[in-house]
């Protein structure tokens, strides 16, 4: 073979390299663009379905409070009324009525507080920081942690997925604190960046790998990546810092939509 012939060999052959090259390139673009447009409708599908829960968790809730709390009460009153009668022919019957009552007015506190865990009234009829404040104030009472508090007004500009997603973060990150820390004193700030709501929430208890936590995906893992998710989706940033002898932050940011900033 001819050096002519060789060069055109190699030529054929580099052009043939080329355009399976191009090809691949070509292949790997497409697949790519397939990846984000799947990734981009999991997390509308996944936002959908978080509204719906919360929509769902929103009537049981108001069920709970509305209609049993209400036959509850009633219940209460007939007890009352019935305990006085019986206190005019014998206290026997009295105290066991008052006994009953009791119970009856500890059902209905249980049910109250499932309800308001379930999705706290105050979240929509007053925002973010009334529901955290009465949320704190239950949570101090529970477990005997204290808690100190502050918050910056103007992070209700936050619409409301912004506020559930933080409401529910700070729901969790409580929850773990309260199992697993053994924490004396929890912090809770809520303030504004530029025109991100920022939220800390640090507690003095026992320090864990959150990164191993997440990534084995098991008892405080499935919290921490249930919060990541939440915070995501409203287009935030979450993340978890925990050191022996620092305890844990958990710190998530929310941005508040254009539309819904305060002009200054």
């Amino acid at each position: 073979m001819s050096l002519q012939d060789r060069l055109k060999d190699e030529l054929s052959k580099r052009h043939a390299a080329e355009e399976a090259l191009a090809r691949s390139e070509r292949r790997s673009r497409q697949l790519l663009e397939r990846s984000r447009r799947m990734q981009e409708h999991l997390r509308r599908l996944s936002h959908r379905l978080l509204r719906a829960q919360e929509d769902e968790r929103r009537e049981i809730s108001r069920e709970l409070h509305d209609e049993i709390g209400q036959t509850l009460t009633g219940i209460n009153v007939t007890l009352a009324a019935l305990r006085h009668e019986a206190g005019l022919n014998g206290g026997v019957l009295a105290r066991r009525i008052a006994h009953t009552q009791h119970l009856v007015e500890s059902s209905m506190e249980r049910i109250h507080r499932f309800a308001r865990e379930l999705r706290p009234p105050l979240l929509d009829d007053l925002g973010l920081i009334p529901a955290l404040h009465a949320h704190l104030r239950g949570f101090t009472r529970r477990t005997k942690i204290r808690v100190r508090f502050s918050a910056y007004a103007d992070i209700e500009q936050l619409d409301p997925d912004g506020r559930t997603a933080l409401y529910r973060v700070a729901q969790e990150a409580l929850r773990n604190v309260d199992k697993h820390a053994r924490a004396r004193m929890v912090t809770v700030n809520l303030g504004m960046r530029g025109d991100v709501v920022c939220m800390d929430i640090h507690d003095d208890g026992r320090a864990f790998a959150a990164k191993d936590a997440a990534a084995r995906g098991a008892g405080a893992g499935l919290g921490l990546l249930g919060m990541r998710e939440r915070i995501e989706m409203v287009g935030g940033t979450f993340e978890v810092e925990s050191a022996r002898a620092r305890g844990t932050t958990v710190r998530a940011t929310v941005p508040v939509e254009p539309s819904r900033r305060v002009k200054r």
